[in-house]
């Protein structure tokens, strides 16, 4: 049992310390493209997943439905299957990862997500409203 743990523990660090290191959104977006493109999130895993890693998707999957409704989308991928693969391509997505997605901006929540989605939800929650709310 510890060294499943202590496995987890690795897992996690290791996923936070690849393809999690940028962040970026403009503030500064003109109303004719706020309106024409949809804002969407994605969350992109493996095969092997720890609980961290299905409260995130969860987590964020719910926030996104009860915040925004119809409004922005989710999708989750698997990277171990042809679907996935084809997806992280397209997105510059290798390994695991939160990413919300409007047009050409990319703004990366990985990091956020595996520290608050399980273990602290409500700012979770609030970190997604923040990044999400300004690209509508």
């Amino acid at each position: 049992m510890q060294t499943l743990k202590i496995a987890c523990l690795g897992l996690m660090v290791f996923m936070l310390n690849t393809g999690c290191s940028s962040k970026s959104v403009n503030g500064n977006v003109n109303n004719s493209e706020k309106n024409t493109e949809k804002v969407s999130v994605y969350y992109f895993h493996f095969n092997v997943r720890c609980v961290a890693c299905r409260a995130v998707e969860a987590q964020t999957q719910a926030d996104v439905k009860e915040l925004f409704g119809n409004k922005v989308s989710f999708h989750a991928y698997n990277l171990d299957e042809d679907q996935g693969i084809a997806m992280g391509k397209k997105l510059g997505v290798y390994g695991q990862m939160l990413l919300i997605v409007k047009g050409d901006k990319k703004i990366n929540l990985t990091n956020e997500g595996f520290m608050y989605a399980k273990v602290n939800p409500a700012k979770f929650k609030k970190i997604l409203n923040n990044n999400i709310k300004p690209l509508l």
